[in-house]
């Protein structure tokens, strides 16, 4: 439980430093691309093993990581067009609701075990992220583009379920540091090659303030994922459950920090949402 708690706690940091981001104007491509190099020496830095190139080339992982990477700078550009084109609202229902997809994929696939108080967490589960997220002008932006919406739903759940076949299948809990480290070292090469080809039009310089967030958002973002799949390599929790109580907890503490700390409105129906978050992690951890 404590991996987990660990997953939540800098999932939700990742939030709060998109949101520095953008309120002291660093620029959040360059952020990513330096975060995800960060992310990649903090791994094998934390590796207490020998490093051998030729056993990462060798494992049967790699294809898998080299996709991961792939969807990492995919997804979060998609992410980013659907804040600015549909909302942040929408955005976050759209990656949140995905829990659906590596829920459904661990029941079917790792024959988890389902019964009517899980089946009733999940659907509260999905209806809280929804009215958590939710602001006024949602109804408005969510017929706009709904194609970006779309993908970022897909892709979000493609990844969480990826991460845990992989984890399952192919990654020793020995090889969890350098994994994560695999797929951020080609997250960084595909993201480090679109600046390139960004710079050929337009000459691109990397300030200290990108530097110095990116390598923060490097290291969080490694922890996130890290204790994410030593949460999933655990035993005494089913990643149907497990990814419920990370998405919805994630949703529930993004939006009352944004309370506290950044002072944003809450209505009635965040606060509902809130409510039905609590219950259907109870239920949900409890069935």
């Amino acid at each position: 439980m404590i991996y987990l708690l660990l997953s939540i706690t800098a999932s939700t940091l990742i939030f709060i430093i998109f949101k520095l981001l953008d309120r002291y104007n660093i620029d959040t491509l360059q952020t990513i691309v330096i975060n995800y190099v960060a992310a990649c020496l903090f791994g094998i830095w934390s590796y207490d093993q020998p490093l051998h190139l030729g056993e990462i080339i060798e494992s049967k992982w790699l294809f898998g990581a080299i996709g991961l990477g792939f969807l990492f700078i995919a997804i979060f550009n998609v992410m980013a067009l659907t804040a600015q084109r549909n909302g942040l609202s929408v955005a976050s229902v759209a990656s949140k609701m995905s829990v659906i997809i590596p829920v459904i994929f661990g029941i079917y696939v790792y024959h988890e075990s389902i019964g009517a108080q899980k089946i009733i967490g999940i659907i509260l589960a999905l209806f809280a992220v929804y009215l958590t997220s939710v602001r006024a002008k949602t109804t408005k932006n969510i017929t706009k583009g709904l194609w970006l919406p779309i993908i970022l739903f897909f892709g979000s759940g493609v990844i969480d379920t990826s991460i845990k076949y992989l984890e399952t299948t192919y990654v020793t809990e020995n090889g969890i540091p350098i994994f994560s480290a695999s797929i951020f070292a080609f997250a960084f090469i595909i993201g480090i090659s679109i600046l390139i080809f960004k710079s050929i039009k337009k000459p691109v310089k990397l300030s200290f303030k990108v530097i110095l967030a990116g390598s923060i958002l490097g290291v969080v973002n490694y922890f996130s994922i890290y204790y994410l799949l030593k949460a999933l390599n655990h035993e005494s929790l089913e990643s149907s459950t497990l990814f419920t109580v990370n998405n919805v907890a994630i949703v529930m503490v993004s939006t009352l920090l944004g309370l506290m700390v950044f002072k944003e409105t809450i209505s009635k129906t965040n606060w509902l949402g809130i409510v039905l978050a609590i219950i259907s992690i109870v239920l949900v951890t409890l069935s």
